[in-house]
């Protein structure tokens, strides 16, 4: 069952959301992408929180646009990490998403992250954080990932 659950209100998301999905992927994080609507299909929000957080789910990820109030949906409906991706959707440029995905109340955070594919791939991270405090395996790959990371910089760097 996954460990990592990734909400996109809409299937036209998902080319933003593909990231975070590839990254989990490569993290050795299981995972699953599926499109529920806190709009347009509520109840299937809700049940869906409740199945995968009784399969085991430790962290939600939500993606949405305009008034973005998926990761709200989901936030109301566990206590597991809800981490909040807003996406570039209306005329606004990504602010409405982006405000909606903030200003939760008090009690019912949501960790928030950059808007579309730079917030996707950091959902994936943090995400991946999260389990990594119980799984050394993830751990170990996120260690190795960041080192590559700095391993990249130094040689940029000699080739200057």
């Amino acid at each position: 069952m996954p460990q990592v659950v990734i909400f996109m209100g809409s299937v036209s998301d998902e080319e933003k959301m593909r990231p975070c999905s590839d990254l989990l992927k490569e993290l050795g994080v299981d995972h699953v992408l599926t499109v529920s609507s806190a709009h347009r299909t509520p109840e299937r929000t809700a049940r869906l929180v409740e199945e995968y957080e009784q399969a085991g789910a430790q962290v939600f990820i939500c993606a949405a646009g305009l008034a973005a109030h998926l990761a709200g949906a989901v936030a109301a409906k566990t206590i597991r990490p809800v981490l909040g991706v807003p996406l570039t959707a209306s005329p606004l440029g990504g602010m409405d998403a982006l405000l909606a995905t903030l200003q939760m109340p008090p009690g019912f955070p949501v960790g928030t992250l950059a808007l579309d594919k730079v917030g996707a791939k950091n959902a994936a991270w943090l995400a991946a954080q999260i389990i990594a405090l119980h799984d050394e395996t993830v751990a170990e790959k996120i260690r190795a990932a960041r080192q590559g990371f700095k391993d990249e910089v130094e040689r940029a760097a000699a080739g200057l």
